[in-house]
């Protein structure tokens, strides 16, 4: 399939619907003005003297309600952003999941950890909190504002009755919406439709309240008891209409996502009937891919398969299986899998990426001096895009890694030993004095860990480090304040007693600083001239790392700048972060 090509109209498509979106809410602003000037006419109609048509036009009175009506729209959608600020993981708890245990021994849970972490290193992502959604369909979904906090959520029907291959083409289609921003739009639309949504619920207490009241004094008062009920019910209907149209919208969005999805589910995996067997089995599923979580309406559009019943034609926000199932297997005659499918669990002693570490080790081997910077080119155009090559080679590198380590990444204690045991210097001596560094600030517990581990870390290759801190980040995030206040103090005594830390040391230290912390960039664009000095710092280290010869770095450099318009000196030695 032309996966290049449904991408780019996917995003094409995607783009106009949004438009729409913002369209239908100004067409409701429109529509409540106009209810209000219609009470005002009403109002004022039976008074002498005046004219009621000037008063219900009046810019000040018409341009009140506009902004009222945005105010209303605007709180009730960062009232919903709010709930879900802590990202990913608030959908997942809404939707009743539970945050898989790292060292679980569920053969399933394990799998599917496996296939994430692949995923995650294979794209250059932070591993996303994968969750567990004890339903008997089989469904998936992305959630988050970044990456930094993303939630992977799978159900418990599909870690069952998926074969590996099923259900790593479910997760490459979910780490699609991470890697094309689909998931900040999904919740940038969830808050946006409840403050929406708001617009009614004001009708409906107007209503309520206004109905509650005897209308006894006067018929001017009555008048207006009227006029209030009838504002309360136009507003009910005006938010009514505007939530059909955002649902409407919103279905549309997600369509059109859900197949960019697909082909960006091919072009990782490069394996179309593993994500196609996977739909075929949702089709012959006896629960389908439905969802019976009390909030499961409000997040239909984050599912890989349609969660609801009834969804179908405009309302439906995912594409009809035998569609998606036909651009992925041209050939489909509709034949569908038996609907229980008996297979063999994978062993949880497995490593991690359930496969074998290969005889050839050659491609795992440093680069040559000469090749380094095109590779650091490579590597930089393919962030964020990975590729089958990227997957087996994130395979490689979890199969090569000792599997004392790889379980000893998803334990609380052991993690922080297999960072600190990364961070330490090469040389015996200076291993040694930071090891004593770390007596008066580390936990006993992660001391013992550091000393158990010593053995293996020794054995880590360059290649498998940022794999492994990779793996230790999810056990990171989950320290308390005081641990991992603790823990950043060893960080710090870590590097100090370092005496000549090299910049693969800084940049790992950093990695797991920002990593554990969740940061996530500023918004907003800053000019290169106001961190000009960072940036001669990052240029200069990269020219270092791809020339050993300090003149051919220095002219590396010099051209990046020239380029970047920077007239920075080059560092031949970068200075450390927090040195000057």
């Amino acid at each position: 399939m032309d996966f290049f090509g449904a991408q780019e109209r996917a995003r094409r498509l995607s783009l106009w619907l949004v438009v729409l979106l913002i369209v239908a809410v100004v067409g409701m602003i429109a529509a409540a003005v106009a209810v209000i000037a219609l009470a005002m006419v009403l109002i004022d109609g039976g008074q002498p003297g005046g004219d009621p048509l000037a008063r219900a036009l009046d810019p000040l009175l018409l341009g009140g309600v506009a902004f009222g009506v945005l105010l209303v729209v605007g709180a009730g959608s960062l009232a919903r952003h709010l709930q879900l600020r802590s990202g990913g993981s608030a959908v997942a708890e809404a939707l009743g999941g539970r945050v898989i245990n790292a060292a679980t021994r569920d053969p399933d849970e394990r799998r599917l950890l496996n296939v994430v972490e692949e995923m995650a290193i294979a794209s250059g992502l932070p591993v996303p909190s994968t969750y567990l959604l004890d339903e008997p369909g089989i469904n998936a979904f992305a959630a988050g504002h970044t990456p930094q906090d993303a939630a992977i959520g799978v159900t418990r029907g599909a870690i069952r009755c998926l074969t590996r291959d099923e259900l790593q083409g479910v997760i490459a289609h979910e780490f699609s919406h991470v890697l094309h921003g689909d998931m900040r739009l999904n919740m940038r639309l969830i808050a946006l439709l409840y403050g929406i949504l708001v617009i009614g619920l004001v009708g409906r207490m107007l209503l309520r309240g206004t109905a509650a009241r005897r209308m006894t004094r006067g018929s001017r008062q009555n008048n207006g008891q009227v006029v209030l009920l009838g504002a309360g019910l136009a507003l009910m209907l005006v938010g009514f209409v505007g939530t059909v149209c955002g649902n409407l919208i919103k279905a549309a969005v997600s369509r059109q996502r859900e197949f960019l999805a697909d082909a960006s589910a091919v072009q990782y995996t490069r394996n179309p009937a593993g994500l196609a067997d996977a739909l075929k089995r949702v089709a012959a599923h006896a629960h389908g891919s439905e969802l019976h979580a009390s909030r499961a309406e409000e997040f239909s559009h984050l599912y890989f398969s349609r969660g609801l019943p009834g969804l179908r034609g405009l309302t439906a926000t995912h594409p009809p299986l035998a569609t998606r199932i036909r651009r992925l297997d041209p050939a489909w005659d509709g034949h569908l899998p038996e609907p229980s499918v008996e297979r063999e669990p994978e062993p949880v002693a497995a490593a991690a990426a359930g496969l074998e570490e290969p005889a050839d080790q050659t491609r795992a081997a440093a680069p040559a001096a000469g090749m380094a910077p095109l590779l650091a080119m490579s590597v930089a155009r393919r962030v964020g895009e990975p590729n089958d090559e990227d997957l087996q080679q994130a395979r490689r590198v979890l199969a090569g890694i000792d599997p004392i380590l790889l379980e000893a990444a998803h334990d609380p204690y052991a993690a922080r030993a297999v960072v600190y045991g990364i961070l330490m210097g090469a040389e015996p001596s200076s291993r040694a004095r930071q090891r004593e560094a770390l007596v008066d600030a580390a936990v006993p517990e992660v001391l013992v860990e550091l000393d158990r581990l010593a053995e293996p870390l020794a054995a880590v290759r360059p290649g498998q480090r940022l794999a492994l801190i990779e793996l230790c980040l999810p056990m990171l995030q989950q320290l308390s304040v005081a641990q991992y206040a603790r823990f950043r103090d060893c960080l710090e005594r870590l590097m100090a007693a370092e005496d000549d830390p090299g910049a693969l040391q800084w940049a790992l230290h950093r990695l797991v600083i920002s990593g554990s912390e969740g940061v996530v960039p500023r918004r907003g664009h800053r000019h290169l001239a106001q961190v000009e000095g960072a940036v001669a710092c990052l240029l200069s280290s990269l020219a270092l790392a791809g020339s050993r010869d300090e003149t051919m770095a220095a002219a590396a450099f010099r051209q990046a700048a020239d380029t970047l318009g920077l007239s920075a000196a080059f560092a031949p030695r970068p200075a450390a972060p927090g040195s000057r």
